[in-house]
């Protein structure tokens, strides 16, 4: 049965530890939130120079990881095996290894915590391992966050550290550092070391300590897109120009796709009223206002022109079309297109 990282940590810290852990899937955020928990907790300091062990799979087979599993703790309670990059093991998917773990996961030393970090990839639920696994170790089973489910995460991680955002603030580390949970947990954990007692995080806060220019950013540029402010726009182009490692077009193109896609969905929706917006956006409520205005600024079939045009800018970047424009060419005849309505005979 597969378990939750809150269910896991929460027997963990109440010293609750099972003979083997499974910790599988796309995400490995939580693969090594409880690796690292056990590596750290699991036995004394003074214990440790004897009784803990980190294999890499790629440099052992099965029975050697087996073989450090069999070892009998010294002058300790218990001993604890960490495999990191379990899925490199040659042979944890050949019958010969699969057999020998299996065998293992039946009987397994209680005195021995193994853990197994198996990243990136989860093990085929069809066949017998996974089932063996499944039945007798603690198996966690993680997937990627969607992006709509990441400003939760952000919020709920804050909370977690007694402390409270805004959810502008939310939505720019949501958006500016995307979906990799390890990288919103760190540039979290930098911003803690800043704020003073009972201070919230704010957009000023994350402009400050994320390197987020206060003024040139994808953010102000979807502001300047909805306004019409061409001088504003092309400003923050040429800042995005002479900063490219701080700006890559791709995410940034990502943003827009995400923007001009609710936009859509809310041309479709039949109420349009403020409150009505509100409900559709979710986490992004407060910027209701911008939306409903962006709605008037762009009419349902130029929207899905803008969308095209972010598709053909993307395609671009990538190579496949646009022969040898640069990123700051892509972006700004991107923004020219956005902002100046063309025949559509004239678009595709």
């Amino acid at each position: 049965m597969s378990h939750t990282p809150e269910g896991i940590l929460e027997q963990l810290k109440k010293r609750q530890f099972a003979p083997v852990y499974f910790l599988q899937g796309e995400e490995p955020y939580y693969i090594d939130l409880i690796s690292d928990y056990i590596e750290a907790h699991a036995l004394q300091e003074h214990e440790k120079g004897f009784n803990q062990v980190v294999v890499y799979g790629k440099d052992a087979d099965v029975a050697t990881v087996l073989l450090q599993a069999k070892r009998f703790p010294m002058m300790a309670e218990r001993q604890v095996v960490i495999v990191k990059e379990a899925q490199s093991i040659p042979d944890i998917e050949k019958d010969d290894g699969i057999r020998q773990l299996e065998t293992y996961l039946q009987n397994p030393l209680p005195s021995t915590i193994l853990v197994f970090c198996y990243k990136h990839k989860s093990l085929d639920g069809r066949k017998s391992l996974a089932k063996t696994v499944g039945k007798h170790a603690v198996l966690l089973s993680t997937k990627k966050l969607y992006d709509n489910q990441i400003p939760t995460w952000v919020s709920g991680y804050i909370k977690e550290k007694g402390l409270q955002a805004t959810p502008k603030a939310v939505l720019l580390l949501s958006e500016f550092i995307g979906s990799d949970l390890s990288r919103l947990a760190n540039e979290i954990d930098k911003l803690l070391l800043n704020l003073k007692p009972g201070q919230t995080i704010d957009e000023r806060v994350v402009q400050e300590n994320v390197g987020i220019s206060k003024e040139y950013n994808i953010f102000e540029l979807q502001t300047a897109l909805i306004a019409q402010d061409a001088l504003k726009a092309h400003r923050i182009i040429h800042y995005f120009e002479s900063n490219p490692k701080n700006n890559p077009l791709i995410p940034n193109l990502s943003l827009l796709f995400s923007f001009f896609s609710k936009l859509l969905v809310l041309h479709m929706a039949a109420d349009k009223s403020e409150a009505a917006v509100r409900k559709s956006l979710g986490n992004r409520g407060f910027l209701a206002k911008e939306y409903m205005h962006a709605l008037r600024v762009f009419p349902a079939q130029r929207t899905i022109d803008i969308i095209h045009f972010v598709r053909v800018a993307d395609l671009q970047v990538k190579g496949i079309e646009g022969g040898n424009m640069t990123d700051a060419e892509i972006l700004r005849e991107l923004v020219f297109k956005i902002m100046h309505p063309v025949p559509r005979a004239l678009a595709y």
